[in-house]
């Protein structure tokens, strides 16, 4: 089979002003929780956090898309009160097909969490976060039509493309608000819920040079809750139901988390392992270790979508690094804030 893939096909799938395209996404959305909404960032235990994730989707299908999320949030109180403030932030790369069409992001993001009550157990919390994006393709890796004759691919011939930019940047912006909040002043059970609205600036988003193209805005709805079973397990239900433009997505499940060693306050070791169903997409077993103040988590994604005839159930395998901990220094928020911990 020819590989052929005209350039402006390439930027109506990519840029069209009535996209159907989305975001990069992550089956472990709750490891990147700053994609998910900036007003997440300090929702941890802990003083400062670190996360990774790589995603590698497609494989046995065609050239992979790989996505990798870092991340970096540091807390502190603020004033004389019980508030804090989350700065951090976010770098993500995608790439996609044999063009290796990039996106880069790199966004600052600022979040401050407003105390509810004197026991610090109930938080609003208002986030921004944006920042420099760049996407680029390799037209060395691009074939049209116009290159093939009667023999096959002759290099010679003109492309018969016009375009001459191969590369372009936007700046870009999101907002985010969130609600969390202990289950009767208990320690161990807590939810939290939040609404995000990202590309608020709607950035021109076209390789050429003045078109009417822009960044659909994407809403994000999220919610979660923990729940302890008893002193040693808990379950974790979380989901996010997303929309961009005329595309909709909506992932959701639950883990089973249990400690293991002799001090149940302070575990050698928590185990996670459930499952998340991403709407008529996939379905994403979820393993997870934590030795803290580390973890580490795998899934896969089991497609079950129109193209499982193709892909043979195969989707994207993910792997999640993360460090939470606290600093020594007189400012912690160590004992001072009843913070989820998803």
């Amino acid at each position: 089979m020819k590989n052929t893939l005209p350039i402006y096909l390439l930027l109506l799938i990519c840029c069209s002003y009535k996209t159907y395209a989305q975001d990069p996404h992550f089956s472990q959305f709750f490891e990147a929780p700053l994609l998910r909404n900036p007003s997440l960032a300090g929702l941890f235990a802990g003083d400062i956090r670190f996360q990774a994730v790589y995603r590698n989707q497609w494989q046995s299908v065609t050239t992979p898309y790989q996505t990798g999320s870092v991340n970096l949030e540091y807390k502190q109180p603020i004033g004389h009160g019980n508030d804090f403030i989350t700065t951090g932030f976010q770098i993500l790369y995608d790439r996609a097909g044999v063009t290796n069409f990039t996106t880069s992001n790199l966004y600052p993001t600022l979040n401050y969490h407003k105390s509810l009550n004197d026991q610090k157990s109930k938080y609003l919390s208002f986030g921004i976060m944006g920042g420099y994006v760049q996407r680029r393709i390799d037209r060395s890796k691009i074939t049209t039509n116009n290159e093939y004759d009667g023999s096959g691919y002759n290099p010679s011939l003109g492309d018969g493309e016009t375009l001459t930019k191969f590369s372009y940047h936007y700046w870009d912006g999101s907002l985010g608000l969130s609600f969390n909040s202990s289950i009767a002043g208990s320690a161990t059970d807590y939810y939290f819920i939040g609404i995000a609205y990202h590309h608020f600036n709607r950035p021109k988003n076209s390789f050429y040079q003045n078109p009417p193209v822009e960044l659909n805005p994407k809403l994000v709805l999220s919610g979660g809750v923990n729940l302890s079973v008893n002193e040693v397990s808990s379950i974790t239900l979380q989901s996010d139901f997303s929309k961009q433009g005329n595309y909709t997505e909506a992932i959701g499940g639950m883990t089973y988390s249990r400690k293991i060693g002799d001090d149940y306050a302070k575990p050698l070791y928590t185990i996670h392992f459930g499952g998340y169903l991403r709407w008529k997409d996939a379905f994403i077993p979820v393993l997870q270790l934590d030795y803290n103040p580390f973890s580490i988590a795998f899934s896969y994604d089991v497609n079950i979508s129109e193209l499982k005839a193709a892909s043979q159930y195969r989707g994207g395998f993910e792997v999640s690094f993360t460090y939470a901990g606290f600093l020594d220094r007189n400012n912690t928020t160590k004992d001072a804030v009843l913070c989820p911990k998803f």
